[in-house]
């Protein structure tokens, strides 16, 4: 198994940001530091060791992959990762459906 590292972008934690915020939410929503702890950290495990298995995101680029899972918090996530010269993968794109 070739385990690849993964590298998180200023990107995607905008988005996270967009979708999250720093403090639970009043009826329990997650934050994004509950998010980073318990769906995230499991993710990059799938996308280091199973990137290339991964469907392509974008259609004859096959450096960019998307994972479509859901978490233990979050019903919905869509991580987009783009393959690196040196062979890691920086994860450049998030997308939660907070309500499916």
């Amino acid at each position: 198994m070739n385990r690849r590292p993964v590298r998180v972008t200023d990107e995607f934690y905008n988005d996270l940001d967009s979708y999250l915020g720093a403090e639970r939410g009043p009826n329990g929503e997650p934050s994004a530091i509950d998010f980073l702890r318990l769906d995230l950290l499991p993710l990059i495990d799938i996308i280091a060791e199973g990137f290339d298995d991964l469907p392509e995101a974008l259609p004859g680029h096959p450096e960019h992959r998307v994972l479509i899972t859901s978490g233990r918090l979050i019903p919905f996530i869509s991580i987009m990762g783009m393959l690196q010269s040196d062979g890691s993968v920086e994860l450049i794109q998030l997308e939660l459906d907070l309500d499916s």
